[in-house]
């Protein structure tokens, strides 16, 4: 039987020096972890506030890190497990699977602290009229991707984690002659000079100051 609308969301285990490279370069490994944790925690909050439907914790490299089993806990949160290769057939993989039970499905992460609710119905909104919903970055990918069906060449010859990712799906969209809704764009968290997105009382606990600032050029390569 055909459900109604799945919100799935990507995850990396929060171990300190695996996740947020380019932000532990400034603020250390373990406040970066313990940021990233937070940050999960905020995502799961708004995928459940949705109300859309079931919410699925798809997790990497596995469902085993504490902070997981707290969140299905916390959130009533199925726990799945990342497939394997690249960020783009790992999406394909989870999306594929979500659609042969619901009528559509959202994949998020949780680098975006400005992803609430309401955008998640937004997007799920579209997709009763559309094959795809998208919520781009300002710096060129995705903080969001919706299906009411699937189009695996959107995840196929992309160039994941560069400026390039919105252009190059929307190309792939072009050239099948499939159009996507499009939210505005939102700001996501990767360098240090993004930690002023981040709402202060997320950074209390972490070890790093909440009115810390860092120079806009400092960010690392990943």
């Amino acid at each position: 039987m055909i459900q109604g609308c799945v919100v799935i969301v990507f995850a990396k285990a929060p171990t300190p020096g695996r996740v947020k490279t380019r932000l532990a370069a400034a603020i250390g490994e373990e406040a970066a972890a313990s940021l990233a944790a937070r940050m999960l925690d905020e995502t799961l909050k708004q995928a459940v506030a949705s109300g859309l439907g079931p919410v699925e914790l798809c997790c990497d490299p596995d469902s085993a890190h504490p902070a997981f089993q707290q969140a299905r806990e916390r959130h009533g949160v199925v726990l799945t497990r990342q497939s394997q290769g690249d960020l783009g057939l790992r999406m394909k993989v989870a999306l594929d699977c979500a659609l042969h039970s619901y009528r559509c499905a959202l994949l998020i992460g949780t680098d975006c602290p400005q992803l609430d609710a309401g955008h998640l119905r937004a997007a799920a909104d579209m997709l009763s009229e559309r094959p795809a919903a998208f919520i781009p970055t300002l710096d060129g990918g995705y903080v969001l991707v919706g299906l009411s069906a699937m189009i695996p060449e959107i995840f196929e010859g992309i160039d994941w984690s560069t400026e390039r990712v919105m252009r190059q799906t929307q190309s792939q969209l072009d050239r099948l002659g499939r159009i996507a809704g499009m939210l505005a764009p939102l700001a996501d968290v990767d360098e240090p000079k993004d930690l002023g997105l981040v709402p202060e009382e997320w950074l209390e606990g972490s070890g790093m100051p909440a009115n810390r600032t860092t120079h806009p050029d400092s960010g690392i390569d990943r």
